[in-house]
């Protein structure tokens, strides 16, 4: 079996050292993000893998002001959107399998569940590659899940058409701060081999609660001892954005 705690890393690479280095930028410096940087970007990262080939996804790329504002306010006036160079939109899209089926006299409606958590892990890989390729040119930022708050309010913002909804933004710009990176909890809880073992996954939590509670102390932030329990109850009891299937049926995609 593999040593997963090891305290060195005798195999390392510019990506391993990219991805070990991530963390979630909220403040930008004033240096533009160019067009030929976001077009870079954006070619490396839909070389990211898609089932069947499909490409179920699209990308907006959002400067104007005032869209930014108004997405900012709909994911909870989040203002590092507002601020940052460059906002992208990661969307699930269904409308290019539409069409390719319509050719065959064939339609996508009362598509089933496949095909909406298809296309949205095609938008997420995509998605994630992106803020790869935009980290190891010293572009940072942070993914924007609240995006999620009201679908029918971003896809009019982005102009969306039927069969397509924002998955998830990312915020791009170059960092104006370096905050220190919050710890993960430790591979010995998250990596099994051959078989998952369920207590091993679980006992990971009590000490995954002491180390987060340990960073947020050193960085001032207000937290209790089972900082991470405590987090996710407050935060997923009750359950947030309830109307969100019925929201994204109205839209083409049936989670049923």
């Amino acid at each position: 079996m593999p040593d997963t705690n090891s305290p060195t890393r005798p195999i390392s690479s510019e990506t391993i050292d990219v991805l070990l280095d991530r963390r979630s930028i909220r403040k930008y410096a004033p240096d533009p993000v160019s067009d030929a940087h976001v077009r870079a970007i954006l070619e490396a990262a839909v070389r990211a893998p898609t089932s069947s080939n499909i490409q179920a996804y699209s990308i907006v790329v959002v400067r104007d002001p005032d869209a930014k504002a108004r997405l900012a306010k709909l994911t909870g006036n989040q203002q590092h959107i507002v601020d940052c160079p460059v906002f992208l939109a990661f969307c699930a899209d269904l409308t290019r399998m539409d069409k390719a089926l319509g050719m065959h006299g064939q339609s996508i409606a009362d598509n089933n569940l496949e095909m909406g958590l298809v296309s949205s892990i095609d938008a997420s890989l995509v998605g994630m590659s992106a803020y790869v390729a935009a980290d190891s040119l010293g572009i940072k930022g942070v993914m924007i899940g609240a995006i999620r708050n009201d679908p029918a309010t971003a896809a009019e913002i982005l102009g969306l058409p039927d069969r397509v909804y924002v998955v998830f933004g990312m915020c791009l710009g170059y960092p104006a701060e370096a905050p220190k990176q919050k710890p993960r909890m430790g591979l010995d809880g998250m990596v099994h081999y051959e078989r998952y073992d369920a207590a091993q996954a679980l006992a990971v939590v009590d000490s995954y609660n002491g180390d987060l509670a340990e960073h947020y102390e050193s960085i001032g932030k207000a937290t209790t001892p089972n900082s991470w329990s405590d987090e996710i109850n407050k935060k997923f009891s009750p359950q947030p954005r309830e109307g969100l299937r019925a929201q994204l049926k109205k839209r083409g995609f049936d989670f049923l």
